[in-house]
């Protein structure tokens, strides 16, 4: 049914400590547009498609997004990997250090936690296409951001890559909303 390839969906080679940029890429983890919500939104709002060809897409977008989480994961921990307390301190990352150390925790760049407050679901498929849509423009306006403040080409090369992403998943709920608005008549 599900096969996990022991490596990461694209290559993440940052060789570099850079808290700060860590401090604002964690947002694609654990904040309100990130990859874990959307893996978790689209796995549960697969069940509630009205046909095969729907949960299928769900699925097959939702276990992506779970990949996506592993490379912005990555991303952080390669960020953060070698950071003196100083460096974690100027980047305001000392309350996270504090908490957590060096382990990753699902926030967004201010530091709230993770909530499935972020899931965007009403059970009418419409309405759930039309969301994940949103949250596919969202997330990539949010790798856009992240683009625009980094300086490291090791780091735009997989965040240009997962903006690429966000654009085509939000084609393909498209695509399957209009299918839905025409012939299922929803």
């Amino acid at each position: 049914m599900w096969i996990y390839e022991k490596r990461l969906q694209f290559p993440v080679n940052i060789k570099r400590p850079d808290p700060r940029m860590a401090k604002l890429i964690i947002t694609q983890y654990g904040g309100p547009d990130g990859e874990l919500s959307a893996a978790l939104r689209y796995l549960n709002q697969r069940y509630t498609m009205p046909d095969e060809r729907g949960r299928m897409l769900l699925t097959d977008i939702g276990t992506e997004e779970m990949a996506h989480v592993e490379i912005v994961c990555a991303m952080v921990s390669q960020l953060m990997e070698g950071a003196s307390l100083e460096q974690i301190k100027a980047a305001g990352m000392d309350g996270h250090y504090a908490q957590r150390g060096m382990d990753l925790f699902p926030t967004d760049s201010l530091g709230n936690a993770f909530t499935v407050k972020y899931f965007g679901a009403v059970g009418d498929p419409i309405a759930d296409l039309a969301e994940d849509m949103a949250a596919e423009e969202k997330a990539r306006a949010v790798y856009e951001n992240l683009i625009d403040l980094a300086s490291d080409p090791d780091v735009i090369a997989p965040l240009l890559w997962l903006r690429e992403r966000e654009i085509v998943h939000f084609q393909m709920f498209k695509e399957l909303r209009d299918y839905y608005i025409e012939n299922l008549k929803l």
